[in-house]
Formats: C-alpha cells, sequence, structure tokens
C-alpha cells in the first residue's frame, strides 16, 4: 500500500531521523515485478518543471501525485507508465519524473551523507544505492539522482549549486562529493 502519511518534515529532521523514517515507511509498491498488459494513455504529462497534469490539467493534490508516483515505472526502452497488478498505462514524461528541492548534508569528506528531499516530499539519501551523475542533455549538463529501478530525479540548480560548492570546498580532483560512503564525480 502507498505511503499516506504526509511527508517527513526535511527541514527540521536531522539525517538520523529522515534515515529512520525511511526504514519505517517500508518499500514502495514492486512495480517492477508486476507484468500486466499494457491497457493504454494515462493522459498524464509529468512536464519540465515536476508538475503532474491529467487531461491538460494540474493534479493540485500532493497525496495524489505521490500515489501516482509510488506506481510509476520506466520501461526498458526508456518510456514511462503507471503499473498495477493488473494494468498498466502510458504516461509522458518531459524530462525526469521528480526534482531534488532541497538537501540536506552532514559530516565531511568520506564520513559526508547527503539527504535529498524530491519535489514529491519523498527523501532520498545519495550513496551505492542511489547515485549521483550529470547527464548531457541539449540544455546542458543535467545533475540527477537516482530514486528507484530506473527512475530519476533531477538536481534544482540551486540545489545543485549548494552541491558544488560543497564539493569545491573539498577540493578532489576531479571535483566531486562523498555521501553514504561512495564518491561522486561532478565533472
Amino acid at each position: 500500500m502507498p505511503e499516506t502519511r504526509p511527508p517527513a518534515d526535511f527541514d527540521s529532521s536531522s539525517l538520523a531521523a529522515l534515515a529512520a523514517r525511511l526504514e519505517e515507511t517500508g518499500s514502495p509498491p514492486p512495480v517492477e515485478q508486476w507484468d500486466p498488459p499494457h491497457c493504454g494513455d494515462s493522459e498524464m504529462v509529468i512536464t519540465a518543471d515536476g508538475t503532474w497534469l491529467h487531461q491538460g490539467r494540474p493534479i493540485t493534490r500532493p497525496a495524489m501525485v505521490r500515489l501516482f508516483a509510488s506506481v510509476l515505472r520506466r520501461e526498458d526502452d526508456g518510456s514511462y507508465v503507471l503499473v498495477t497488478p493488473v494494468e498498466k498505462l502510458a504516461i509522458t514524461v518531459e524530462r525526469t519524473p521528480f526534482r531534488a528541492v532541497a538537501m540536506k548534508s552532514e559530516g565531511e569528506g568520506k564520513d559526508r551523507t547527503l539527504a535529498f528531499r524530491l519535489d514529491t516530499g519523498e527523501t532520498v539519501i545519495a550513496g551505492p544505492d542511489h547515485p549521483l551523475r550529470i547527464e548531457a542533455t541539449p540544455e546542458g549538463p543535467s545533475p540527477r539522482l537516482l530514486v528507484r529501478g530506473r527512475l530519476e530525479a533531477e538536481i534544482a540548480r540551486p540545489v545543485y549549486y549548494e552541491l558544488a560548492e560543497l564539493a569545491l570546498a573539498e577540493g578532489a580532483d576531479p571535483p566531486g562529493i562523498w555521501s553514504d560512503g561512495a564518491f561522486f564525480a561532478l565533472a
């Protein structure tokens, strides 16, 4: 069952509290294991700025966005679907399905841990299971964080500037940052 409680208070919680909340809430639905027949188009779009639309109108209820996000999957061919055990519907994603809109950092160097708050309210701790990378796009470099499966969050420009500032202050060559025991080059 998808998470129905409001997301944790990212701004006032420690990373330990955020990690405990992630443990508490359990795993998202096992969408990677479901293989129902394709039933059509959901008439939904996730725009480049992260707005979820249905039939051209914004979905304004955060709980609905979180519900749809919990059953979102990226297919082997790069397309996106909303999937349940009994149906699969196409959804258009203009850039990435999520945006990382805030970051928390605790520790330094190899002992650093970075947590990101997504536009859906979900928290992701960067590390071996959730790597950071830079994608070359026609619009320029796009910093990204793996959320789950093949779903990524684009890191919002102000958050990326914070991340780059931390990386440059540490002086690694190439410039990069540690989180949860993994090093991510940002060059």
